[in-house]
């Protein structure tokens, strides 16, 4: 995907309708000089609406769009005619998208599902007409209820990538390369740090046309959960995978420690996010020999599944994806 075409946030304005007035009709016909009241409702006001789209990745299409206005209800009329609602004005944002109030920074809808409507801003309701008022003591009421007013403000549209893998681990490590291979994917490669500056999506397939959904997370540097680097803007991708997949480098000095680095990083973030399945892989392992990768066997202390592989020679992949799937698997269980 386009650096310049994926946008994961936006700050928007939203504006519902406002409701319908109610009516203060009487009824008259040639017959009929002093009919009783027969004021319709006013219609409610349009909703602001946000749904849910499979086939989008990114909110570009609402970065030149920032104001969205729902329309008004229309006013009650004679016969105790209802007015017509107000148009809603439906949203269509990528999976992934989280919704906030931008004063609070109230989480007000995720969207997770294709399909899935969530109102983010109410329509008013339309005011009742003059029949509602009708009593034995005020058989000729002249008052209706006005419509509610309408609902506006700035809400922030953040996208968090949904995928099965999401690959962690510091510029230049071979996540880009990585998903290259086990993908369709072609994100930018280049050997110099930083050069995903966006998330990138593939399709693993696996075996027996089954498959999987890998991103390409960018760069984490140390000190990330405080805005360094690319900071906060990537780490939120981080929340929507099933499994964390840590890539270390063979030619690290200390590849524990760059992990302890890593997973520090993320526990600053959001200490929940340790919960996930993770597995510590050590890529670009063709530069290892049977008895370099013995010894950092041995310097590995750690509980989660560890492997070695090579995107370069191929080396290791198959077995990756059989780890990854297997966790997958436990973790759909």
């Amino acid at each position: 995907m386009s650096e310049i075409n994926f946008i994961d946030y936006v700050k928007i304005y939203t504006r519902s309708g406002k409701g319908g007035a109610g009516s203060r009709h009487f009824y008259r016909d040639k017959r009929t000089i002093k009919g009783g009241p027969d004021g319709g409702d006013g219609g409610r006001g349009g909703h602001v609406i946000l749904e849910g789209d499979k086939n989008l990745w990114t909110l570009l299409h609402l970065r030149y769009k920032r104001h969205l206005y729902a329309k008004n209800g229309i006013a009650g009329s004679r016969n105790t005619a209802t007015g017509a609602e107000g148009k809603d004005i439906v949203v269509e944002v990528p999976l992934g998208t989280v919704a906030k109030d931008a004063e609070t920074d109230e989480v007000i809808a995720e969207i997770t599902n294709h399909g899935q409507r969530v109102i983010i801003r109410k329509g008013g309701k339309g005011g009742l007409g003059n029949c509602h008022f009708k009593s034995a003591t005020n058989q000729t009421p002249r008052y209706s209820q006005p419509g509610e007013p309408c609902s506006e403000g700035w809400n922030i549209l953040e996208l968090k990538i949904l995928a099965d893998v999401g690959l962690i681990g510091f510029p230049n490590a071979g996540k880009s390369t990585l998903l290259s291979v086990v993908s369709a994917a072609k994100p930018k490669i280049a050997d110099y740090p930083f050069t995903t500056l966006v998330p990138n999506i593939g399709i693993v397939n696996y075996r027996a046309h089954l498959s999987f959904v890998m991103a390409d997370i960018p760069g984490i540097i140390e000190g990330a959960n405080e805005g360094k680097g690319l900071g906060l803007r990537f780490l939120r991708h981080i929340e929507r995978n099933s499994i964390l997949l840590f890539l270390i480098p063979a030619d690290s000095k200390n590849i524990m420690q760059d992990y302890k680095i890593l997973l520090n990083e993320i526990e600053k973030y959001n200490p929940e996010l340790l919960v996930k399945k993770r597995i510590l892989s050590i890529s670009k392992s063709d530069l290892l020999d049977d008895e370099l990768m013995k010894e950092i066997e041995k310097e590995i202390k750690t509980d989660i599944p560890y492997l070695f592989f090579s995107s370069v020679t191929g080396k290791g992949i198959e077995n990756l994806k059989d780890v990854i799937w297997k966790n997958l698997y436990l973790k759909r269980k």
